[in-house]
């Protein structure tokens, strides 16, 4: 081991004691970007080098997740947007999305796809539905994938999903009116149940939120990172942790 690897384990070790588990975030959201702008820094002509690295950056974030006590994690891979990207790039990044749930599965964790699946390749969206169905009652920590992802996609879709459920019923629009409130829209959305985030976090040094959980990030801490996605390190994601933890969460109060 080189002295460069020792004093990063140390800082690390001195990062991870310095959390108090009471202050963990329970939900975790991860906005996965920078993977083509990593590809490109390295001298990589292909993109999906990128996207590759990014999707093994994935298995360690999830194991540095369940040590610190994590319970929800929230992947953003592909967003609505991204679907519009040329078919030479989205192709093989559905292929490597495909192939990182199949792991995801092979490794038993509990696999949650969430986004607009119908906007998907046929198999893209089978390989989702198949991992979600596999893993329904894995136990640990929850993995909520996000592919065709869209914040105003998915309160759409939970508005009419709720619309739809009320007609079922019988329900006209004047009753539904009545009734309404921000409970019946978030018992449609795509994590109905889950805990909202508590941290955000986002890599590649953008400092937006992009469309992420624009519902459920209302209450949310925001923690940006200039690193790649792909270069991302456990001492990076310790120090998110550290700055939530610092943090003085008011709820909108």
């Amino acid at each position: 081991m080189g002295l460069r690897d020792l004093v990063y384990r140390l800082y690390a070790h001195r990062l991870e004691a310095s959390l108090s588990p009471e202050a963990i975030p329970r939900h975790v959201g991860v906005m996965c970007d920078g993977n083509r702008r990593w590809a490109r820094s390295a001298g990589f002509r292909d993109v999906s080098s990128g996207h590759r690295k990014g999707a093994d950056k994935i298995f360690e974030l999830l194991d540095w997740c369940r040590e610190a006590g994590v319970e929800v994690v929230t992947l953003w891979l592909l967003s609505t947007d991204n679907l519009s990207r040329p078919a030479s790039e989205l192709g093989p990044l559905l292929k490597i999305i495909e192939d990182t749930v199949q792991g995801l599965v092979a490794e038993h964790w509990h696999v949650n796809p969430m986004g607009a699946l119908d906007l998907l390749p046929a198999e893209t969206t089978q390989v989702l539905k198949d991992a979600g169905e596999a893993t329904a009652h894995y136990p640990g920590l929850l993995v909520n994938v996000a592919v065709g992802y869209g914040g105003r996609r998915e309160i759409a879709d939970a508005v009419r999903s709720l619309l739809q459920e009320h007609a079922t019923r019988g329900t006209t629009i004047e009753e539904l009116a009545e009734v309404l409130d921000a409970e019946h829209i978030a018992e449609h959305l795509y994590t109905a149940g889950q805990p909202d985030p508590d941290l955000v976090i986002r890599t590649s040094g953008e400092q937006r939120l992009g469309g992420f959980l624009l519902w459920q990030s209302t209450h949310s801490e925001f923690y940006f990172c200039d690193a790649y996605w792909p270069a991302f390190r456990k001492v990076d994601f310790l120090r998110a942790l550290r700055s939530y933890a610092a943090r003085n969460r008011r709820f909108g109060a």
